[in-house]
């Protein structure tokens, strides 16, 4: 999910993992879009990925606002925002604590990801 944010253009992707430290859920993908429309077609386009590779979609949220959209996966949780709204919620401060993920080693376009960390 994170390498498809990327290869859509949004910026500064941060993969949390938040196994040790929360059970709602093992991982956060937050990203920052440069639009509401892209945040939202992003946002849809993650959404169907994983559809297509069979992850449960507990949830979604903000898609019509656009300025911060949520995509739950129930292990994965998504979050693309604004640059306003990211600084906002400031989530890697909030889960301050939580390693971060080098979800860009050895990466390929989403396209190509099989691996198992396909989720992130």
């Amino acid at each position: 999910m994170a390498r498809l944010a990327h290869d859509r253009h949004c910026r500064d992707i941060v993969v949390l993992e938040l196994a040790e430290l929360s059970p709602v859920a093992l991982h956060f993908v937050i990203g920052t879009g440069t639009s509401d429309q892209q945040i939202r077609s992003v946002a849809r386009e993650i959404e169907e990925r994983g559809q297509e590779k069979r992850f449960k979609v507990l949830g979604r949220a903000g898609m019509q606002q656009g300025r911060w959209a949520l995509v739950d996966f129930v292990d994965v949780v998504v979050h693309l925002f604004d640059e306003e709204y990211r600084n906002f919620y400031d989530l890697e401060l909030l889960w301050g604590d939580a390693p971060k993920i080098n979800w860009q080693r050895d990466r390929k376009p989403a396209a190509e990801d099989t691996g198992e960390t396909e989720k992130l």
